[in-house]
C-alpha cells in the first residue's frame, strides 16, 4: 500500500486527485493537502471584479466531493516539504508521511518585488478570489467616481491573458455604465510588443491584440519596468529592444490591476535539488524530479525557462490545458511505478486559451505550446464569449461530479489533434485561419 500526497487543490491540484484515483491501486491512499476548504474557478475572477460573478458562483466545497472519490482532504495548508524524510509538515505542526508526493501548489504572488504593488499597496489583483472580491468593491466606488486605468503586467509576470482579458471587461463594463468617455485607459506590459503573452506570440496575437486595443481606445507601454506604484501614480521605465532604458513614465490612475510575477511556495522553496533559484520546482519530461524521484509537480509550480531573451524579463505562462496534459502524465507514471514499472508517459503542453471581453473574445490553441508548434492559431470573435461562459459551467460540473476528463471530451478533442500525452497518433484539424 502506498500513500499519495498532493499538495495543492486548485485546477492542477484537485484532477490530479481524481485521475490518481483512477490510476492508483484499491490499497493506495491519497491525501489532498490544500490552505483553503473550497476550489475556485481561477479564470472566473476578472468576472467577479467587475460584479459580473460573486464568489458563491465559481467556489465549491471540496471535502464531500473527494470523500466519495475515497480521497482523504485537509485544508490546514502545507508549510514546509522534508524530501530526505518523505514527509509534508502541515501548518498545525503535524506532519504526512507519503510515498509519492505531487507539487501541484500554484505560485506565490510576489508582490513585494515592487514597492506599492499589490492588495496591500496601491494596485488591485485578480490572481485569487478573495482579492477579485476587493477589487470589486473598489470597483464600484471607481465607477461612481471614474478617472484615469492602468492595467497590465510587471516584470517577471508570466500569465499574461487575463491582464487583456480584465483590460477589455473594464471596457465592456464600463460602456454599459455609459461612463467608458470619461475613463482614459493604459496598458503596461513587460512584453516586448503586445500580443506576445510570453510565448512569442501566437498566430497573429500581435497583430490581432493590437486592432482589439485601438478598437477599445486602449493605449499601451510594451518593454515597461514598474520601479514603484505611489497612491494615484505608477511610476515605469520603458525600454528599447535593445535593452537601453528609452523614457520614464509616471501614470496617474483612480484605478489599477496589475498582475505581479510569481515565484515558488515557502514550503519548496531553497530546497536544493528539487527547486530553481526562483522557488519553481524543477522536473524531467515525465514531470518527475531528478534528486527526488517519488516527487512529480505539475502547473504553475513547475520551472519552464523563458522563451527567448526580452528587455525586460517576461515568463512563461502555464494554461489550463497545459496543466491537465501535466496531470495526466503523472498519474500515469506514478500509476506505473505503483506496479513496478518505469514512468513513460509524457505531456504534450498543448494549450487551448479562451480570453473573455463581455461583448466577444480571443482564443488560442498552440500545439505544443512552447514553439516551434505544429498549430500556432489565434481568432477573435462572439464566440468566444459564449465559449468561456460555457466552459466556466464544465468545469465546475467536473469538479463536482470528481471526473478529471469525461470520454466525449477526450473524444471531441482528439478529433481536433488535441491530445494530453505524447505518442497519441492524430493529425491536427484546428483550422489556421479562424473558425
Amino acid at each position: 500500500m502506498a500513500h499519495i500526497v498532493i499538495m495543492g487543490a486548485g485546477i492542477g491540484g484537485v484532477p490530479m486527485a481524481y485521475e490518481m484515483r483512477e490510476q492508483a491501486r484499491k490499497e493506495d491512499t491519497i491525501t489532498v493537502v490544500s490552505n483553503a476548504p473550497k476550489f475556485h474557478f481561477v479564470p472566473s475572477n476578472p468576472w467577479v471584479a467587475v460584479n459580473w460573478r460573486k464568489r458563491d458562483d465559481i467556489e465549491i466545497e471540496l471535502k464531500p466531493i473527494l470523500a466519495k472519490k475515497k480521497i482523504g482532504f485537509t485544508d490546514v495548508g502545507a508549510k514546509r516539504v522534508h524530501p530526505d524524510r518523505n514527509q509534508v509538515e502541515l501548518n498545525d505542526g503535524t506532519t504526512l508521511d507519503y510515498d509519492y508526493l505531487v507539487i501541484a501548489t500554484g505560485p506565490h504572488l510576489d508582490f513585494d518585488a515592487v514597492e506599492g504593488l499589490g492588495p496591500s499597496g496601491h494596485t488591485q489583483s485578480i490572481c485569487h478570489v478573495g482579492h477579485a472580491e476587493s477589487a470589486a468593491q473598489q470597483w464600484e466606488r471607481f465607477c461612481a467616481d471614474p478617472g484615469p486605468i492602468v492595467v497590465g503586467a510587471v516584470q517577471g509576470a508570466s500569465c499574461y491573458g487575463p491582464a487583456y482579458e480584465f483590460a477589455a471587461i473594464m471596457d465592456t463594463d464600463l460602456r454599459r455604465r455609459k461612463v467608458r468617455d470619461r475613463v482614459p485607459m493604459t496598458f503596461v506590459t513587460a512584453e516586448p510588443y503586445i500580443g506576445h503573452l510570453g510565448l512569442g506570440g501566437v498566430g497573429d496575437s500581435k497583430g490581432m491584440m493590437e486592432s482589439i486595443m485601438r478598437n477599445r481606445h486602449i493605449t499601451w507601454i510594451t518593454n515597461a519596468k514598474v520601479d514603484k506604484v505611489e497612491a494615484g501614480v505608477m511610476h515605469i521605465t520603458e525600454f528599447n529592444d535593445d535593452g537601453t532604458e528609452k523614457k520614464k513614465h509616471e501614470l496617474p490612475f483612480k484605478y489599477s490591476m496589475m498582475l505581479p510575477a510569481f515565484r515558488g511556495v515557502d514550503a519548496v522553496f531553497g530546497i536544493d535539488g528539487l527547486t530553481n533559484p526562483r522557488g519553481f520546482v524543477v522536473v524531467d519530461k515525465h514531470q518527475r524530479n531528478a534528486r527526488f524521484p517519488n516527487i512529480f509537480s505539475v502547473g504553475v509550480c513547475v520551472a519552464i525557462p523563458p522563451v527567448g531573451q526580452t528587455p525586460v524579463p517576461v515568463g512563461v505562462p502555464k494554461t489550463g490545458y497545459m496543466i491537465e496534459s501535466m496531470v495526466t502524465a503523472t498519474a500515469h507514471n506514478i500509476g506505473n511505478l505503483l506496479r513496478g514499472k518505469q514512468p513513460d508517459r509524457e505531456a504534450t503542453w498543448n494549450a487551448i486559451c479562451l480570453a473573455d471581453f463581455g461583448d466577444s473574445g480571443a482564443a488560442f490553441v498552440a500545439l505544443p505550446q512552447i514553439p516551434p508548434r505544429n498549430v500556432n492559431w489565434f481568432s477573435e470573435g462572439w464566440w468566444v464569449h459564449l465559449a468561456k461562459v460555457a466552459f466556466e459551467k464544465y468545469f465546475l460540473r467536473k469538479i463536482k461530479k470528481g471526473t478529471s476528463e469525461p470520454t466525449y471530451e477526450k473524444y471531441v478533442l482528439k478529433a481536433l489533434g488535441i491530445t494530453k500525452l505524447k505518442g497519441v497518433d492524430v493529425t491536427p484539424k484546428v483550422p489556421v485561419d479562424g473558425i
